[in-house]
């Protein structure tokens, strides 16, 4: 596996790549086959699963942290006045 797949963004998938690890591991012929193609759109599903979660926790962040700038900037606004 290519170990940028082994990162903390994809720990929920760790039992996927492990059997498509596993696969792998029978051989050439087995993968040349197709016969690790559902192990692998299986990890597919959970990376992209895990993405939309993380996507899903940063526009949460983004969204916080631009509604705390603007409540501040509309602070020193009327501050000034």
């Amino acid at each position: 596996m290519h170990p940028h797949l082994h990162t903390s963004h994809n720990t929920g998938c760790e039992e996927v790549m492990a059997a498509l690890e596993e696969c792998h591991a029978k051989g050439f012929m087995w993968k040349a086959i197709g016969m690790c193609n559902s192990e692998k759109d299986n990890l597919m599903k959970c990376f992209k699963s895990e993405r939309l979660k993380h996507q899903s926790a940063n526009k949460t962040d983004v969204e916080q942290s631009k509604m705390t700038r603007v409540r501040q900037k509309w602070k020193e606004i009327d501050e000034t006045r």
